[in-house]
């Protein structure tokens, strides 16, 4: 049994798989999770068939591509959710997703929004910010790169170095 991408500590057969394959994401988390699997896969196919309409045509995908390929995908982390569960009709997922690119460490941190569309979640946009390394997605986004000096984006008050940088 292989282990999911996505750190859930299921099998990727009882976790991502399913969805990776079609299945609807019972939650907005769900299909984050999926998404960050599909990148670690290179499973592009998932990535554009879980894109909302309206962005979904300026999915870049030979960006995607040539960047996943690029780096080695090491931790999700699910920082927090809002909404996005069974019953709901929207919902955000706050993420880390930790890599390396060129020998070093980065942090990819997101706050994804998603809305349940026909019965699936789509994932809509998401605000992102980088830690040395521009967007993963060719959608439209919002990047903020954090200093080593600045204060840490996760709120803890200490400088980015000390806390979420080391």
């Amino acid at each position: 049994m292989q282990p999911c991408p996505c750190g859930s500590g299921s099998s990727l057969e009882a976790c991502c798989g399913p969805i990776l394959a079609g299945a609807p994401a019972r939650t907005a988390e769900a299909l984050m999770r999926s998404r960050y699997t599909a990148y670690v896969l290179g499973d592009f196919d998932h990535l554009e068939r879980t894109q909302a309409p309206e962005t979904r045509l300026a999915f870049d995908r030979s960006r995607a591509e040539s960047t996943a390929r690029a780096v080695e995908w090491t931790r999700l982390e699910i920082l927090a959710t809002s909404g996005g569960g069974e019953a709901d009709q929207t919902g955000t997922v706050e993420f880390a997703a930790h890599h390396r690119q060129g020998g070093q460490a980065h942090v990819l941190r997101e706050v994804s929004r998603f809305r349940r569309e026909q019965g699936h979640w789509v994932y809509i946009d998401g605000q992102v910010s980088v830690e040395g390394q521009a967007s993963v997605e060719g959608t439209t986004r919002r990047v903020t790169k954090v200093g080593r000096n600045d204060p840490c984006p996760c709120g803890s008050g200490k400088k980015y170095k000390k806390c979420c940088g080391a």
